[in-house]
């Protein structure tokens, strides 16, 4: 046989087996993102990161997401895909805040989602409607909208009983009123700018019918 065949022989299979590596190097199974870590999303929860000046969440936001400050959201229940868009809003431009804005900027996308995932696990802290004269315009305003208006039903996207729906909707039952006020004039001026169909919703009520639905938003559970 021809001496000259043999490199070429040599060469063919050293080829073929490449071409073989590389095909099983496509054919294994590619890392998907890490799992969201509660235990850790805990820990910076309750305690912060001094080092990088991360304040601990649950100085403004209470043990477990439970606020007892009017004009910050209750957290716990909420759900995790919610918590993280709008932790990811808060370091760009559309939802600006003098606090957590800076926050958020400090924060990875893994610690938002941790954070996100430890609330969510957390149980929702219930609260309750305080003004009687207006409850039934915020319960009507809540389940039927204002038709003249062209205001939908605050139940159709957040539920009858304000849980919302995971990676779609917040959960918003029992939240505090005041909050609940802030964010829909906010959203009405334009000063928070992530969530457009809110902002033409407010855009078309008036601040009594505002107070009415926070009100009754906040005896939901």
């Amino acid at each position: 046989m021809n001496r000259a065949f043999f490199p070429v022989v040599t060469s063919f299979f050293v080829a073929v087996l490449a071409l073989s590596s590389v095909a099983h190097a496509a054919d294994a199974p590619k890392a998907g993102p890490a799992k969201a870590d509660p235990a850790k999303g805990e820990a910076l929860y309750t305690n912060g990161d001094a080092a990088r000046n991360i304040t601990a969440c649950v100085s403004c936001h209470g043990a477990a997401g439970a606020s007892t400050i009017s004009t910050n959201p209750k957290l716990g229940g909420q759900h995790a895909a919610y918590i993280h868009k709008q932790l990811t809003n808060f370091q760009g431009a559309d939802r600006n805040n003098p606090i957590m804005s800076p926050l958020a900027k400090a924060l990875t996308d893994d610690e938002m989602k941790n954070i996100a995932a430890y609330l969510d696990a957390q149980p929702a802290k219930p609260g309750a409607a305080k003004d009687k004269d207006t409850l039934e315009l915020g319960k009507k305003i809540y389940r039927g909208g204002i038709a003249e208006k062209s205001v939908p039903a605050c139940a159709g996207c957040h539920s009858p009983n304000g849980a919302g729906i995971p990676a779609q909707f917040p959960r918003i039952g029992g939240q505090h009123q005041d909050y609940t006020v802030t964010e829909l004039t906010n959203f009405r001026n334009g000063t928070r700018k992530n969530g457009p169909m809110m902002a033409t919703i407010a855009k078309r009520m008036s601040d009594d019918e505002i107070k009415a639905v926070a009100d009754y938003i906040a005896g939901l559970r």
